[in-house]
């Protein structure tokens, strides 16, 4: 009886808070649209570069896809496949596309199994917020396996899923510094907007082909809070 009491109490909390530890929020309910047209063409890109075949998109060039409007308060689902040394990213909050490396948050994607992602810091890993704070952990799977990613922004909070963990949770307000993450380390200086004072509203969109391996992405989905 206490077992069965003690199961039905955490079935409950599950369902009171919507997510339950080692899963992804729940993104089957109402609400949810896809980010993009199947075809593409409502979503801002530079000719040639991104394509779309059998619902899977992917990159020629190390150049962006941005997503039409602006959005705060959202969810957004998806999956992404890495290949041998991918680096690509989700970027969200972003107030000016044609400058947007230091007027976004980049959510990383990357081939956690290349030496070269290995050895570099933490959070130019799989699941991090770029450059301002590492994954709690590696959850990334192998080169040609898709992975699921869940990002959570709610204003000033931003909260990362990678293959049901999460990866990241941040309150920007806390990154008041141009050059130091609040545990001391040092922003790369391409990232010279400080988080605490950028907009909690802007852009969403995808990095290529960012150095030497293209990236896949299929089933974006978003949802803004009501």
């Amino acid at each position: 009886m206490i077992k069965q009491s003690i199961t039905t109490a955490a079935a409950c909390v599950v369902l009171f808070f919507g997510v339950s530890f080692g899963q992804h929020p729940d993104t089957s309910g109402a609400g949810w649209k896809d980010l993009f047209k199947p075809d593409l063409s409502d979503a801002e890109k530079p000719a040639g570069v991104w394509t779309v075949q059998d619902g899977v998109i992917t990159a020629s060039a190390d150049q962006n896809i941005w997503a039409a409007g602006e959005y705060a308060n959202f969810t957004l689902d998806l999956e992404f496949m890495n290949f041998p040394g991918t680096n690509s990213g989700v970027i969200v909050y972003c107030s000016d596309a044609q400058n947007w490396v230091p007027n976004s948050v980049e959510i990383q994607i990357a081939d956690d199994f290349a030496e070269k992602w290995a050895k570099s810091p933490k959070f130019f890993q799989c699941g991090a917020i770029f450059g301002r704070l590492e994954p709690n952990k590696s959850t990334v799977k192998k080169p040609g396996e898709w992975n699921r990613m869940t990002v959570e922004a709610k204003g000033q909070h931003i909260k990362v899923w990678v293959n049901g963990e999460v990866t990241a949770e941040m309150d920007m307000a806390n990154w008041t510094s141009a050059t130091k993450n609040p545990n001391g380390s040092d922003i790369p200086p391409w990232l010279s907007t400080p988080l605490a004072i950028m907009p909690a509203k802007g852009r969403i969109g995808f990095q290529g082909k960012h150095g030497d391996a293209p990236i896949a992405f299929r089933n974006i989905r978003v949802k803004t809070a009501e």
